[in-house]
């Protein structure tokens, strides 16, 4: 996905929504590789009470790879990630 300079330096606080719809947060920074002249990742602000900070439990933000981005327009979409939930082992009942 080619991006022109002017729509990187617009990026920076713009809301970043799951191709599912669920609210992430605001876009802090953009980390650049400048010897390929592409765009690595986003860094993403937690927003209190959004789906990431509830995912995140705590962490102020998330660094976003730049596969992950499916548009940049008025919003920021991204892919949806469901959080990793460790596999409850059954209890044993002992004899």
């Amino acid at each position: 996905m080619a991006i022109n300079v002017a729509s990187i330096s617009q990026t920076w606080m713009k809301d970043v929504f799951t191709n599912k719809g669920m609210y992430v947060g605001k876009v802090e920074d953009v980390e650049c590789d400048l010897k390929r002249f592409k765009v690595r990742s986003l860094v993403i602000k937690a927003v209190k009470g959004s789906y990431m900070s509830r995912m995140l439990s705590g962490k102020k933000g998330v660094i976003i790879p730049f596969p992950m981005v499916e548009a940049i327009g008025d919003v920021i979409i991204i892919k949806h990630v469901m959080p990793s939930v460790p596999e409850e082992s059954e209890p044993v009942e002992e004899a």
